[in-house]
């Protein structure tokens, strides 16, 4: 597969001296007839893409925040159909590349194909599958590149070397490096290596590197886009738009292209 919309994107703001912001928010939290507003919101206030959660029952990469926003959403009767269903009818709306992030069994449940297949007339551009490990990714791989979806990997701190690699060559539209241990969620500090860990992925990866979780402060958003491609940004988002203190979130995505006051990224 070519590089698809996703990485077209994220490369040309590269490309144009910036670096890149992702945020993410849970369809279906405030309604999903604030979803395209909300996604909009995020577009002109600096997005380079938007992650999509698809709230699920069991969701074991998601920190407390994460967590509730779904709660929220399933008691709203939020469904992947009708994330998927609002998307094909206003996916025009909003100007940047979007991307799922939903878990295996809740595409299973719907079909490999069936899902790729709706997920491709509704717009999205990515998927990111945090409990589907990159040995058993090839059970749905194939639906993905023969409909130009980026199938995107996650690669941990613990990872050898050798399965940083393996996950870096897979992966498609950009490679997520988890910055902590554990779930997603704001954090004060990062790991001391994290400056080696995202300077190897840098090394060996053909597609942009973002680092995501824990990321909450502008002064973090700073720091870690001067180690790598870019940022992507939850908890802290979905506290913002629950606040509705949407001037904070257009601080955090503005906080992109701000060069760093000092070297250190643990700060």
């Amino acid at each position: 597969m070519g590089k698809t919309f996703l990485e077209k994107t994220l490369i040309e703001e590269l490309e144009q001296g910036g670096k890149n912001f992702i945020p993410y928010v849970m369809a279906g939290d405030g309604g999903l007839e604030n979803l395209i507003p909300t996604l909009k919101i995020l577009a002109e206030s600096g997005a380079s893409a938007i992650e999509l959660g698809i709230p699920f029952s069991d969701p074991v990469a998601d920190g407390p925040t994460i967590q509730e926003a779904g709660k929220r959403a399933l008691a709203d009767s939020t469904s992947l159909r009708k994330v998927i269903d609002i998307l094909i009818e206003r996916r025009k709306e909003v100007s940047v590349p979007l991307i799922f992030m939903t878990y295996i069994n809740p595409i299973y449940k719907y079909g490999v194909e069936e899902f790729v297949q709706d997920i491709s007339e509704s717009g999205v551009d990515g998927v990111i599958i945090p409990d589907l490990p990159l040995e058993q990714s090839s059970m749905v791989s194939p639906y993905f590149e023969r409909a130009d979806i980026a199938l995107i990997q996650l690669v941990s701190l613990t990872s050898s070397e050798k399965r940083k690699e393996s996950i870096t060559k897979a992966s498609q539209g950009f490679l997520y490096a988890v910055t902590v241990n554990g779930i997603t969620g704001a954090r004060n500090e990062f790991t001391v290596n994290l400056e080696k860990h995202l300077q190897k992925l840098k090394e060996v990866s053909r597609v942009p590197v973002l680092a995501g979780f824990g990321i909450s402060t502008p002064d973090h958003v700073i720091s870690m886009s001067a180690l790598c491609d870019g940022v992507i940004v939850g908890s802290k988002i979905i506290e913002h738009l629950q606040a509705n203190n949407l001037n904070a979130i257009k601080e955090l995505i503005q906080a992109k292209n701000a060069r760093p006051s000092t070297s250190k990224a643990t700060r």
